[in-house]
């Protein structure tokens, strides 16, 4: 249970002011299409999440716990500090009506703009740090769907109202305290 809610809280923040929740508002502002853009978005997490929770896993049974230790507490250092620069994304000018509909236009979107994403490298170091692939993919989901589905509803009255640099400050915050634990080898 320690996997899964420390993987939704973990997510859930980091994904504040993320590209891809960005990306949602952007789904969301030129398509209008509510629920096809939040299936769209749990697929592309579910998907892109459960490669990254395997690559976690694996991770275990190839390096020994010492130096597993050591990568994931630098790992973790390394990703408080990431979370301290806010992402942007860069907005492309298209029609209203996408070659390949709504839900799979979000679903290939999402996907793509996850790949090497604060939130899919947590997902990595959490499954490698707990190894529990089911609950770290289960957490980081539901984080993800916490974070964007809001948005894809209420939009920008939502972002306005989120202090995000004080957002990313609690979330560099908690990475940091979670590579100090695995430094000093607790967790």
């Amino acid at each position: 249970m320690e996997a899964f809610l420390v993987s939704t809280g973990i997510v859930a923040l980091a994904e504040m002011g993320d590209k891809t929740q960005l990306l949602s508002l952007v789904l969301a502002a030129r398509f209008r299409k509510p629920w096809p853009i939040v299936l769209g978005i749990l697929v592309a997490t579910l998907a892109n999440h459960g490669l990254a929770g395997a690559v976690g896993s694996w991770v275990t049974t190839v390096l020994g716990p010492d130096v597993l230790r050591w990568v994931l507490g630098g790992s973790f250092i390394a990703m408080a500090v990431w979370m301290l620069i806010p992402d942007k994304l860069d907005e492309e000018e298209g029609d209203n009506a996408p070659r390949m509909g709504v839900f799979l236009t979000t679903v290939v979107a999402f996907f793509l703009a996850e790949m090497g994403d604060k939130t899919q490298i947590a997902t990595v170091m959490l499954a490698a740090q707990y190894q529990a692939w089911f609950a770290v993919v289960a957490g980081t989901t539901l984080g993800m769907m916490l974070a964007n589905a809001p948005v894809v509803w209420l939009g920008d009255a939502i972002t306005k109202r989120v202090p995000l640099r004080m957002v990313h400050t609690v979330s560099a915050l908690i990475f940091a305290v979670l590579g100090a634990l695995a430094l000093l080898g607790w967790g």
